[in-house]
């Protein structure tokens, strides 16, 4: 494998032209019209006074050559020169280093922003530690080039002083100094595609380097749990390794043309020092003035080579906006026709003739129809791939289905705004996540504006709130991140009480295949019953008292329906549904939890 496997690039990102970043950026920049009118005044007085010192110097020198007595003069020129170039470059990187810290917010926002937009389609093919790495580093990278690239701005402007004073003092030695220059700049983008590619590399090198260490950090307790931290550990060995060659490549690449750029100064300063001493013996210019040549060439080709290192981190700048601007505009599968209010949804779904693949090689559903009426709880059985979870994740428009219609109440339901349309959703995914706070918090995530009363009076609604006797701090108590220092049973219900908050009009869950303990259980349940009663309800069903408890049951098969009816009903069949009960459901005991509802009955009771 060479040295960049393993650095592919991720399938949203595009390739854009210079000009185009540019241009892109400068937008950016242009929202801070008022602090950079501060710094291009930075700018040209420090450009103006970095010029002059060279011209001060060189006329010492010829009061020296001529005898007069102007040397005093021009020393406390020199000294008050330096303090306005010192005061200048003071504001001048101030100032920028507030326009730039506020240009890297807005740029991280909005990244941010995009990675929140994108379907869960996306996430599904692209690692989220890459996307992290975009959003902060990269992002970090190109605030980083942007103030090296002012330094550089700065000089080139006082060169360009500089020239018009050269160029009145000697037409034909500044045409001398002026002949190099088209060399440095061939020499510079000689190496403009190589720099750029090294430094795209260096930044996918980086964020493989934080994918592997938040995967490695997110799943440390299942690595402890098979004692794989030495897996691990040899795991991010290998990737910040495959970093490590990579940035030194990158920095050889750039490493490569200070000595090249030195070799053709050295060269160009030898011909204009050549040039100026003739011209002096000649007598066409003073003494000075050639000294102030000597004075501008170094000063001319300073820059220069700044410049050519400038154009290679420049490409590292490119690089880092081209893939936060990658991210930005990436698109998404999921496609709305229209941004239609959702104000009363009721809950009426229909699939008519529906297919849907996630990639060409699997179709799950074809040619698929269901009616499912306002108010119905349709539990959907099958085994896996079957296309369960499917037809939630089309009903909650995180996918989007290539042929037939979904309506929401005889409503295209690609017609709808998104975010109205998901506000009247409540979702339950298999695995409940938590964030980091308390349970009060976690519940009142879908609803902001609840009340702490109308929080504990639905906490309190599922067996009496006897759950919350088994918390340190009741509905105050810490979850810990992820929900870690909750139970899987306590996480489902917390999970289940955040959609009650909700009251949606359409209730999805995803039913967690996780065992719990009976009473825990039988409090899960009674909350799902609780939310079935309000809404029209698609369970994914792996608890046999779940899909009781649907008015109706759906068996799937390779993304079709093979079966319906009611528990009894399809029993009596002996068909799939038979099938399915006894692998999967024969061996959850009702009479154990049915016992158990009756002791939790009776001690609330007492």
């Amino acid at each position: 494998m060479g040295i960049f496997g393993g650095l592919d690039a991720d399938q949203y990102d595009r390739q854009y032209s210079d000009g185009y970043l540019a241009k892109r950026i400068t937008n950016y920049i242009l929202n801070y019209r008022r602090e950079m009118i501060g710094v291009v005044v930075g700018f040209l007085t420090l450009a103006i006074v970095a010029a002059l010192r060279p011209i001060l110097i060189a006329a010492g020198v010829d009061a020296l050559a001529t005898g007069e007595n102007t040397l005093q003069l021009i020393i406390l020129a020199l000294f008050i020169s330096a303090l306005v170039e010192y005061a200048a470059n003071w504001i001048r990187r101030r100032m920028l280093s507030e326009v730039i810290g506020k240009l890297v917010a807005q740029m991280r926002k909005d990244a941010f922003s995009a990675a929140v937009d994108r379907d869960l389609a996306f996430y599904d093919t692209n690692k989220t530690g890459k996307v992290v790495s975009r959003i902060t580093s990269d992002t970090q990278e190109f605030g980083d080039v942007l103030l090296f690239t002012s330094d550089v701005i700065s000089q080139l402007i006082s060169v360009f002083v500089l020239l018009f004073v050269l160029l009145n003092q000697s037409a034909l030695l500044t045409l001398i100094i002026l002949a190099t220059t088209p060399v440095f700049f061939g020499v510079t983008l000689l190496f403009r595609g190589i720099a750029r590619r090294v430094t795209r590399q260096g930044s996918r090198a980086m964020a493989v380097v934080n994918d592997n260490i938040q995967e490695s950090v997110t799943g440390i307790s299942v690595a402890k749990n098979f004692r794989r931290e030495a897996m691990i550990y040899d795991e991010f060995v290998d990737v910040n390794m495959l970093s490590y060659r990579t940035n030194l490549k990158r920095g050889f690449v750039l490493a490569m043309i200070f000595p090249a750029m030195q070799l053709l100064i050295g060269f160009a300063i030898s011909i204009s020092l050549y040039a100026g001493a003739q011209t002096v013996l000649a007598g066409t210019i003073t003494a000075g003035v050639w000294y102030l040549f000597v004075q501008g060439s170094e000063r001319f080709f300073f820059p220069v080579i700044n410049l050519a290192a400038f154009w290679s981190q420049f490409q590292q700048g490119l690089s880092a906006s081209e893939r936060v601007f990658a991210l930005i505009d990436a698109d998404n599968t999921v496609i709305q026709t229209d941004n239609k209010p959702a104000d009363n949804v009721h809950g009426h779904i229909v699939f008519d003739d529906v297919t849907f693949a996630y990639n060409d090689e699997a179709v799950i559903l074809k040619n698929f129809d269901i009616d499912i009426k306002q108010g119905e709880s349709v539990a959907f059985v099958g085994h896996t791939g079957a296309g369960k979870s499917t037809i939630a994740k089309l009903v909650a428009r995180f996918y989007e289905f290539q042929d037939g219609r979904i309506l929401i109440d005889g409503q295209d339901i690609r017609a709808f705004d998104v975010q109205d349309y998901r506000a009247h959703l409540g979702i339950v995914p298999q695995q409940p996540f938590l964030f980091s706070g308390t349970i009060m918090e976690n519940i009142r995530y879908a609803r902001p504006d609840a009340s702490d009363e109308e929080v504990i009076e639905i906490a309190n609604s599922i067996g009496g709130g006897e759950w919350l006797e088994t918390l340190p701090d009741g509905l105050n108590s810490d979850v810990g991140e992820r929900g870690a220092r909750l139970s899987m049973g306590q996480r489902q219900l917390v999970s289940l009480l955040r959609v009650m908050v909700q009251k949606p009009a359409i209730f999805i869950l995803d039913e967690a295949t996780a065992s719990v303990d009976p009473f825990t259980e039988v409090q899960i349940q009674e909350a799902v019953d609780l939310i079935l009663s309000q809404s029209t309800s698609i369970l994914i069903a792996h608890r046999l008292s779940t899909v009781r408890s649907a008015d109706r049951i759906i068996v799937l098969k390779d993304g079709a329906i093979i079966e319906e009816g009611s528990h009894e009903q399809l029993m009596a069949q002996g068909g799939h549904y038979a099938e399915l009960y006894n692998t999967y459901f024969r061996h959850q005991s009702l009479s154990y939890v049915e016992g158990a509802k009756s002791r939790l009955t009776q001690q609330a009771g007492d």
